[in-house]
């Protein structure tokens, strides 16, 4: 039971400080009931004592936690010390979180997100431990605390940097740790009841399928990833959230989701007997992918599945949970959270509770209304609303009730708009996954005051540069455009436009500028889908062999291969005229089928060869040489693969073509090194890497490089083989190659190992382990044997240790592996 909350609590900025026994069912199985409550009173004493000596106030206490406020934050974090001081040689170990922010006195005590984000901090940690919050560290200054980076708390905030108090070293915190869970925009409100009942389902050891379904603005997602977060200590390999609301093709959930985790390959082999949890948001429209979630779900034993959908997947085995409107009083709470974000001096009145009641309790519609508060008065939303929607008729008979009051919440709002506004918000519908201002205004003839005024009706939202809408409103655009006779036209717009950008980027990326046109492609893939969905309904082929060609390099170096060669697979089955955008197109297409299908991607390097020599175009013919000369290269045909990377050296000098030449050069080397002649790499890797620095080639200074680490450990120049190795990883990072990072990792690992540097050369190589398994790549001839060699190496050093590091390797994150790599080191000039 909670004490009564004190009347002189101090306002303004203060700090926050809870504490929690840890285990204390456990202490009270071990102790017994009367030795854990005499421990339990000498621990209420040591607290009550400390905290009153430093100028702590009781706001309350819930059984054996605390939660007080100090004035200051040196007071606080003393308090803390004092009290495991207090309590070190006793059986119970409190673990506390201290957190500064703006004291908020209501009725009940404190509120606001400052006392939840303290509550947070304590519950993240473990006993003995004090966790501290960035605010309250700026205001110590004090050196006793160690730095534990960023974490992201259980409500799905920000990253938030934590500190401890003390050098001791605990297990890791029990934050938000393997996921990519969204941030949302706005805090958690209500729902208590619901998500304890999903968590509890989901506790549940036969619900491994749960799906919550109801129409679209019922706050399916918001609880799903609440949820979801909640659990994320359960799951030692994370939980992982797949979006598939921009997605139509049901063949596309599996990759999505393998993307999500970071699986290239089977995802299912991937995951395995992994504990995992994912998230599904959006089935709907993808449903007929149902089976291949079954099939997911029957080969990996330790996943669970979380789906939102406006309809059950009608799987065996699946639990369903209909998420319910908001019960009135959240639904007011909600309400009025959200008209005071637009107005903050909005306050409730008698209309207020009707709004609610009229709007089902249907977290969209409340938001829908409450954007109105700006303009209109509580009386006057009630007003429109008994106007347009008095038996809540809006939609088909066929749909459920409430997706009809939805449907006409949304259609409400669409009318109270100028027709002007009507308009853009129609072609609006046209992007997927949003767009930037600059492409509004050229595809749909976006006017930037119009765009504001429907961001600021919470029709359209600012997310940075862009705008996005919610699905459920999108589709609801969709459906007005598709009354437009214009359509047909916008869509070809649509689609003309995100063919120039892919083009565009290509060229940027063969002069050199890769980084910023990667980074707009990755940006726009929903867009760049739909284009070549537009492309291919209208039947040109020819087109959509140019989008997916202008791709090619982009899906190759992000691990989109097998998406990216189906579409170019199906293109060159119905454009087969031997053409130079035929042949450039097959030229991408051996980009992204080598890794999987050798003798395919070998015809069809001699077919663009072919073509090239027909047409005379030398500069297509280099390209095609080079992809022919690596395929050769896997094949371990060295010299033949020599003979044509040289024809496409002649040819790359001969039309002074800087691009071409660095990767024939770059490809040569990886040629000489497959045969043992680590000289001739080294003079091959050296030219190339000075031609694509002077591009600004990035890719190939990261070709060029690796190649020329692998040489010099052979050569047995293990210094310098790890600054070419810094370099290969600062490349990769930049412009988004995993495989590079791989290269660089497993290089870094080995040249270190040979330098004696054991301990992070352990961790390096388990790091680049895990990456290749995650890419199901395989080490060549020469990499294994520098590989094998540094292995060698190791378990002369470290014996049995050596496994238990390798270990601690595969489980870094990228940056901490990317920290390891770096450490003592200077990081290469770029």
């Amino acid at each position: 039971m909670m004490t009564p909350v004190r009347r002189d609590l101090p306002s303004g900025t203060v700090t926050f400080l809870f504490t929690d026994v840890e285990g204390s069912t456990r202490l009270l199985d071990e102790l017994g009931p009367d030795d854990y409550a005499e421990a339990l009173r000498e621990h209420h004493r040591i607290i009550r004592e400390a905290f009153s000596a430093h100028g702590g106030i009781e706001h309350g206490t819930w059984g054996d936690a605390f939660f007080v406020v100090f004035p200051t934050a040196p007071g606080a974090l003393a308090a803390a010390a004092q009290v495991l001081e207090g309590l070190a040689a006793g059986p119970i170990r409190v673990r506390m979180g201290i957190h500064t922010g703006t004291a908020h006195v209501a009725e009940e005590g404190y509120v606001g997100v400052d006392v939840h984000r303290a509550a947070r901090i304590a519950a993240c940690g473990h006993g003995g431990q004090v966790l501290v919050s960035a605010s309250t560290a700026d205001l110590l200054g004090a050196s006793e605390l160690r730095d534990l980076g960023e974490h992201r708390l259980k409500d799905l905030s920000a990253p938030e940097r934590l500190y401890q108090l003390g050098d001791e070293d605990f297990p890791p915190l029990q934050s938000l740790h393997q996921t990519n869970l969204p941030i949302p925009s706005t805090p958690f409100l209500g729902r208590e009841r619901e998500l304890g009942e999903v968590l509890g389902l989901l506790s549940q050891k036969d619900v491994r399928l749960l799906t919550l379904t109801g129409p679209g603005g019922t706050g399916k997602t918001r609880l799903a990833t609440q949820a979801a977060a909640e659990l994320a200590g359960r799951y030692p390999h994370g939980v992982w959230w797949v979006p598939l609301a921009s997605l139509r093709d049901p063949e596309l959930v599996l990759e999505t989701a393998g993307r999500a985790v970071g699986a290239k390959d089977d995802l299912a082999e991937h995951i395995a007997d992994r504990s995992m949890l994912l998230l599904f948001d959006n089935f709907e429209q993808v449903v007929e992918a149902a089976g291949d979630i079954a099939a997911l779900l029957a080969s990996c034993p330790k996943l669970d599945l979380l789906v939102t959908s406006r309809e059950p997947l009608h799987l065996t085995g699946e639990q369903e949970y209909p998420v319910p409107p908001l019960v009135h009083r959240e639904s007011v709470g909600l309400f009025l959270a959200r008209a005071k974000a637009v107005k903050p001096d909005f306050a409730a009145d008698e209309p207020v509770a009707e709004i609610c009641h009229r709007l089902d309790g249907l977290p969209l519609a409340l938001e829908l209304a409450a954007a109105r508060v700006k303009a209109l008065s509580s009386a006057q939303i009630l007003s429109r609303l008994e106007q347009r929607l008095p038996l809540l008729t809006g939609g088909a008979r066929d749909l459920p009730e409430r997706q009809r009051t939805l449907r006409a919440t949304i259609e409400w709002s669409y009318e109270l708009l100028r027709p002007e506004e009507q308009g853009l918000f129609d072609r609006l519908a046209v992007f997927r996954g949003g767009c930037t201002l600059e492409t509004a205004e050229e595809v749909c003839d976006a006017d930037l005051d119009l765009l504001q005024s429907l961001v600021g009706k919470s029709l359209v939202r600012a997310e940075g540069e862009r705008f996005t809408m919610l699905e459920t409103i999108r589709e609801y655009a969709r459906e007005r455009l598709a009354e437009d006779a214009e359509e047909e036209m916008l869509r070809r717009r649509h689609a003309e436009h995100y063919l120039a950008l892919a083009e565009e980027a290509d060229v940027q990326a063969r002069a050199g500028e890769q980084r910023s046109g990667l980074a707009r492609l990755a940006l726009e893939h929903d867009n760049l889908r739909a284009a070549l969905s537009c492309l291919r309904e209208r039947r040109e082929p020819t087109l959509v062999l140019r989008l997916a060609r202008a791709l090619g390099f982009f899906w190759s170096l992000r691990g989109f291969w097998d998406e990216g060669a189906r579409w170019l697979e199906d293109a060159l089955e119905h454009a087969p005229e031997p053409t130079a955008v035929r042949a450039r197109a097959l030229v991408a297409f051996v980009g992204l089928k080598r890794h999987r299908d050798l003798e395919r991607s070998t015809a069809a390097a001699e077919e663009a060869i072919a073509i090239f020599r027909t047409l005379g175009d030398d500069d297509g013919l280099a390209d095609s040489l080079i992809s022919a000369g690596v395929l050769l290269g896997m094949g371990g045909a060295g010299a033949q693969a020599g003979t044509l990377l040289e024809e496409a050296v002649g040819l790359a000098t001969a039309r002074g073509d800087r691009r071409a030449l660095g990767t024939a050069l770059s490809n040569l080397s990886g040629v000489a090194l497959a045969e043992g002649d680590y000289e001739r790499a080294t003079e091959w890797a050296a030219k190339s890497l000075v031609i694509v620095r002077e591009i600004g080639d990035r890719y190939g200074v990261a070709l060029s490089v690796v190649n020329l680490g692998l040489a010099a450990i052979q050569l047995g120049r293990y210094p310098e083989a790890l600054d070419w190795y810094h370099q290969s990883l600062v490349a990769s990072r930049e412009i988004g190659w995993k495989q590079g990072v791989w290269h660089g990792m497993e290089g870094a690992g080995a040249a270190l190992a040979l330098l004696g540097d054991v301990e992070r050369a352990a961790r390096l190589i388990g790091y680049g382990d895990a990456l290749r398994k995650e890419l199901a790549s395989s080490l060549e001839e020469v990499e294994q044997e520098v590989h094998d060699s540094a292995i060698a190496a190791l378990r002369g050093q470290l014996g049995e240790r050596l496994d238990a590091l390798l270990a601690e390797g595969r489980a870094l994150t990228l940056e901490e592996a990317l920290e390891c790599a770096f450490a003592e080191s200077r990081e290469p000039a770029r």
